[in-house]
């Protein structure tokens, strides 16, 4: 739930340029992720693969959000060159 909250701030429209630096976030999942791997591995109890699957999961979810986040950013400053270029053209002088 924390990762959708910081996801859902991250495609508003002050939170599209975090994107990318948020795809960093994926790192330490993914090494959390191996590590407990390797406990389960070596012997360690089952239901850590619970936990495995879920880094991965939030790992994966940050690590799309960087493409995505670019590609809402260039469509909403598409749209906010639109409406700039429509106000100053029907503006009064």
């Amino acid at each position: 739930m924390p990762t959708n909250i910081l996801l859902d701030t991250i495609r508003t429209r002050r939170g599209l340029k975090w994107g990318v630096p948020a795809m960093l976030i994926a790192v330490p999942y993914l090494l959390a992720a191996a590590a407990l791997a390797a406990v389960v591995a070596d012997g360690g109890p089952g239901w850590l693969n619970v936990l495995v699957v879920l880094f991965i999961w939030n790992a994966a979810k940050f690590a799309f959000i960087g493409p995505v986040s670019l590609i809402l950013l260039a469509r909403t400053r598409l749209h906010e060159a639109r409406a700039r270029r429509a106000r100053s053209r029907y503006a009064v002088v």
